[in-house]
């Protein structure tokens, strides 16, 4: 079976697996050299690259079946060039809205463009508004059936991502093999088999004291909240967190304050230099939160932040310095805050990677 997901955390061939391994670097290098002229004529951005290199990957390893994740939106991604035996759509968060839409009815839309003629069109989605957008482009398109998983809907059974979201997000999983075709529908038993053993590096992955999660906005941070209220980790628990500056990084370092004992702020060295966050504008933001400032005293561009725990959050631009630092003393120890941020540490740790 292949798997393509995006991003990865420390090594592109992890976005491409069969039976859970890996490309080979061997033949990552050389399906890029084979298919470079192509993607430099047609200039294919970075992910059109990589799926054009796993989709062959896949043909060369003869993976009889494969996960495929888009990037972004899916009607116009690179992705949606595939005939899928199904297709599914699990929620809608208000994200990418320079490309997608400023509403989550627009993204949505964008999203229900991977649906297909006489293909089954599963909806994980609990929002009305926006389940009636998602059935309403499916349908326009011929999938059959459409298939909405109910609210609140969780699965029972041996689930080896901690979490409560994951319950949701495995009912879900289940309800899109349910609507797969003889005879790729695996048998209950192989999905019980399956759901139980699973695992997903840095989505709440739990490493000793550590635990890495790429949550990047306000939706992912509530999550991951949920999942620390659930696991009740030992504390102290110290956060490493870095963000994107284009993310509502004052929301989710306002949410994160209140359930951690320390917090050290940090930019993640892999992050495209314009999409990092100013440490310096972050400090700022800060100090005037605990002076009792107006947060517009330091830029229009900062966003508003909630009040601010006793232990104030330690800015520190050094990363290296920044993964010393939140060591010290603590019971546990919480990555959190972008792909980049989790990729970076998982890289610098010894014996930590996702490739296994």
């Amino acid at each position: 079976m292949g798997l393509y997901t995006s991003p990865h955390l420390v090594d592109v061939r992890e976005r491409m697996l069969v039976d859970g391994r890996p490309i080979s670097g061997g033949a990552f290098a050389a399906w890029t050299e084979r298919l470079r002229s192509t993607i430099e004529r047609v200039g294919a951005s970075f992910f059109e690259a990589t799926t054009a290199i796993a989709l062959a990957d896949f043909a060369a390893r003869r993976a009889d079946i494969a996960v495929v994740e888009v990037g972004l939106g899916g009607r116009l991604d690179s992705t949606n060039v595939i005939q899928p035996l199904a297709s599914v759509v699990t929620t809608i968060a208000l994200e990418h809205t320079d490309y997608l839409g400023d509403t989550v009815e627009a993204i949505a839309r964008e999203k229900a463009g991977i649906a297909k003629p006489n293909t089954p069109f599963v909806i994980g989605e609990p929002a009305p508004e926006v389940v009636a957008v998602l059935r309403e482009v499916a349908r326009g398109q011929g999938a059959r059936p459409v298939i909405q998983v109910p609210p609140g809907a969780e699965y029972q059974g041996p689930l080896g991502l901690p979490g409560p979201h994951q319950r949701r997000n495995a009912a879900v999983a289940e309800a899109l093999l349910a609507a797969l075709p003889e005879p790729w529908r695996p048998a209950p038993s192989s999905v019980t088999a399956g759901f139980g053993r699973a695992r997903l590096p840095g989505r709440f992955d739990r490493r000793g004291r550590w635990i890495f999660d790429v949550a990047h906005n306000p939706a992912g941070i509530a999550v991951l909240l949920g999942a620390l209220a659930e696991a009740q980790p030992v504390r102290p628990v110290h956060a490493l967190v870095g963000i994107l500056r284009d993310k509502a990084w004052g929301e989710m370092v306002g949410a994160l304050a209140g359930a951690v004992d320390r917090m050290w702020l940090t930019a993640p060295p892999s992050a495209p230099a314009e999409r990092r966050w100013d440490l310096g504008e972050v400090g700022k933001a800060f100090k005037a939160v605990r002076a009792g400032e107006s947060v517009r005293a330091v830029g229009q561009q900062v966003p508003p932040l909630p009040p601010l725990p006793t232990l104030p959050p330690v800015v520190q631009p050094d990363f290296d310095r920044a993964l010393y630092d939140v060591q010290q003393g603590a019971g546990t120890i919480l990555v959190t805050g972008s792909f980049h941020t989790v990729g970076d540490a998982l890289a610098r740790l010894p014996g930590f990677t996702p490739l296994g």
